[in-house]
């Protein structure tokens, strides 16, 4: 364990958090800087994004800057001498990847928090031993990980806050605010990075067909790369549904943040629908559910079929040859906890 010098916390007056990965990633580091900006609320509390992610965190009261980095490696030397010039007295790496480990150091902030299993830990003064440790548990949730780095430096955090995002003006267009006014609408995001985390196009038809008869609209949402689901969606459904794949996440926020459901499967976006308070059911499949599943007071339940190769990193089924996981998870699993959900 290496804490070497304890933070003076009354004289820290500037804190960046580094989170450099993906939508949903982001959205889990909501919490932690909650709690930051509770502790500190006279700090400077910024967080660096990956650039196209950036806009997740729009409006979000919580920072102060939301600072972001591109691809390219010019991007990353500018990047580094802007932190470098910002003067951090401390600086959290909430994912221990080489890029983010780097512009840590950059940064030359007295105090760098990270993990004792990150990359280049010599370039850290403070290293958790694990999260696991922290809370005195065996498993831990993504959003837990980040809060014990927090903790470990005094921070408290013991009341594990959850996600959450705000709505803001720019995520309310026409297009969104038409369904606010309408009401009664259900989301469905049948899209995913990874086949292993696919729950087939035919079943979320189904799921569209079942909420229907509850009496709501379906809204379903897809990336551009995934436009291709969203119109197998529509052919195989018996019920109308109206498809976006050209939404900004402030307009997914806004769109999420009056549904009465939302059904998708472990992605961002679920994660989205969680921080604004949504009621939601998600399907997973080879990923870690202990790890991943939604982080929210707000009713949700997890749908999944047991196997003993779960969770597996997903790019391919290496037991079963296609991913039996899930595959195996039925419509009428997912029916029984809509009810519950919408109860």
């Amino acid at each position: 364990m290496v804490n070497a010098e304890k933070i003076d916390w009354p004289v820290v007056k500037r804190v960046l958090v580094v989170k450099l990965r993906s939508i949903g990633d982001t959205v889990l580091a909501t919490p932690s800087l909650f709690a930051l900006k509770r502790f500190l609320p006279n700090a400077q509390i910024d967080i660096l994004l990956e650039d196209w992610v950036a806009p997740v965190l729009d409006g979000f009261d919580a920072v102060d800057n939301v600072l972001t980095v591109g691809k390219s490696t010019i991007d990353r030397i500018k990047t580094a001498r802007e932190l470098r010039r910002r003067k951090y007295d401390v600086v959290f790496n909430l994912h221990g990847g080489t890029t983010a480990t780097m512009l840590v150091r950059a940064t030359g902030a007295r105090h760098r928090v990270g993990v004792a299993s990150y990359q280049y830990p010599f370039l850290y003064n403070h290293l958790l031993p694990s999260a696991a440790e922290f809370w005195g548990q065996e498993t831990t949730h993504s959003a837990e990980q980040q809060l014990a780095l927090l903790g470990f430096v005094g921070v408290p955090v013991d009341d594990r806050p959850k996600t959450r995002l705000v709505v803001t003006e720019k995520g309310r267009t026409a297009r969104v605010s038409e369904w606010h006014e309408r009401g009664s609408y259900a989301i469905l995001h049948p899209g995913t990075a990874f086949a292993t985390k696919q729950w087939p196009t035919e079943n979320f038809a189904r799921t569209a067909e079942f909420l229907n008869q509850k009496g709501l609209q379906i809204v379903a949402i897809a990336s551009q790369s995934e436009s291709k689901v969203l119109d197998e969606l529509k052919r195989y459904s018996n019920v109308p549904i109206t498809t976006f794949d050209d939404l900004t996440l402030p307009e997914i926020t806004a769109l999420a943040s009056k549904a009465k459901v939302f059904v998708g499967n472990d992605s961002g976006i679920a994660h989205i629908a969680a921080a604004v308070g949504t009621p939601s059911v998600v399907v997973f499949g080879s990923s870690n559910r202990n790890h991943w599943r939604p982080w929210t007071d707000a009713p949700n339940e997890i749908v999944f079929e047991p196997l003993p190769c779960q969770p597996c990193p997903g790019y391919t089924c290496e037991v079963f040859g296609e991913p039996k996981c899930i595959l195996s998870v039925t419509p009428s699993a997912v029916f029984t906890a809509l009810e519950r959900v919408l109860s």
